[in-house]
């Protein structure tokens, strides 16, 4: 379980970079942002997808500001989510090995 919480944080720090990356540049002519999902492995991992948006043909910064910032919102929910789970099973096992011993 602790794998998969852990490839969903790795996922979403692709994720983070690529927002990032599109935050940092909208001020640059002719930027075509990076889109970013996240898709699930067979073996139940998750995995980042990245590729370039649509470009509109416009001259200036193509990346929507709106949309990156609330993007770095549930970004950050989700990483917090994966850390208090990550968390809570090591708390879970600690209590299991201190019946044990």
């Amino acid at each position: 379980m602790i794998s998969s919480n852990v490839s969903s944080i790795l996922s979403n720090q692709v994720y983070m970079n690529n927002n990032a990356n599109n935050v940092a540049n909208v001020n640059s002519d002719g930027y075509i942002p990076r889109t970013t999902t996240i898709s699930e492995t067979q073996n139940g991992a998750t995995k980042a997808n990245t590729s370039m948006a649509d470009s509109n043909g416009s001259s200036k910064s193509q990346t929507d500001l709106a949309k990156e910032l609330t993007d770095q919102v549930s970004i950050e929910k989700i990483a917090q989510a994966n850390v208090q789970s990550i968390r809570t099973q090591d708390e879970m096992l600690g209590s299991l090995l201190d019946i044990r011993s």
